[in-house]
């Protein structure tokens, strides 16, 4: 037996030529413990792990279950292209992140889209003064490298603006080598560190210190840009996205309003006008 460091959402560990492989909990993939784990089959075991009711919760406890879902996975690992919930179905990218809207079983996905840029956005509690940007930097960029071995050419930013930090990732299929992990899986494993929930075995999670100072991240965000756009219709569109378009399209019908008023206003004095002096000619006369 051994223990898989990398991974804590396994069973079934074994050593195999030194090297320690594992059963990911519900998908039965065997997982290389020396590397990340994809976060397709993340995903599913912690799914399977809330289902199986394998881990004792305080009776107070709920779930967070934003953004997750049980998703079907290749045995690679990646994300099927098409995911489905019962008869509902949608197509994702390789981060398993929704890009249509959602439809019935007879969608087509005809392939998985890249996730080439992931842009990862966080905002620092309150503090008396900023951080040194330089410093900032040089944390970050040796975490990712070091905690999620990921190569530091695929960070191609680390940006400070008090109190936000934005951590840009970028790796499209045709820069990204077999041996490279895959910067949706680290941007998972980051996203759980912050939260304090660790995939790593044994692990608390990320201790953000910087110049020796302790620093609490408030609030991280991700996003995700494909190689194909995502093909979202006005339908799935927010409320308050759709209530912003609305007021921009009344806006601009208000200012036409305005325009053909004003001119039909400057229309009128000019033919007064013309008729006043008209008059005055004639008294003259």
């Amino acid at each position: 037996a051994c223990v898989c460091e990398k991974n804590k959402r396994v069973t079934d560990c074994r050593l195999e030529n030194g090297l320690c492989r594992c059963q990911a909990i519900g998908s039965g993939v065997t997982v290389d413990c020396t590397t990340l784990t994809s976060k397709c089959l993340l995903m599913k075991a912690e799914v399977m792990g809330s289902k199986s009711g394998r881990r004792e919760k305080p009776k107070d406890a709920f779930e967070d279950t934003d953004g997750l879902y049980d998703p079907e996975c290749e045995n690679t690992g990646d994300f099927k292209a098409k995911q489905c919930n019962g008869t509902t179905c949608w197509c994702v990218n390789t981060a398993g992140v929704r890009r249509t809207d959602k439809h019935d079983a007879d969608l087509k996905c005809n392939q998985l889209v890249r996730t080439m840029w992931i842009i990862i956005e966080m905002k620092h509690a309150e503090r008396d003064s900023p951080l040194s940007p330089e410093s900032l930097k040089k944390f970050f960029t040796d975490t990712i490298t070091s905690r999620y071995q990921l190569d530091a050419r695929y960070i191609t930013s680390v940006l400070y603006e008090n109190p936000y930090i934005t951590i840009d990732l970028k790796q499209n299929s045709s820069a990204k080598s077999s041996g490279d992990v895959d910067i949706a899986d680290v941007a998972y494993y980051f996203e759980k560190d912050v939260k304090g929930q660790s995939i790593f075995y044994n692990d608390a999670g990320l201790n953000v210190n910087i110049d020796n100072e302790p620093v609490k991240l408030e609030k991280t965000v991700v996003y995700y840009v494909d190689e194909i756009a995502p093909e979202f219709s006005m339908k799935s569109l927010t409320p308050g996205l759709i209530a912003v378009i609305v007021v921009v399209v009344i806006a601009i019908v208000a200012a036409i309003v305005v325009l053909v008023l004003t001119r039909r206003r400057k229309g009128k004095y000019v033919k007064a006008e013309v008729k006043e002096m008209n008059e005055m000619h004639r008294g003259l006369n």
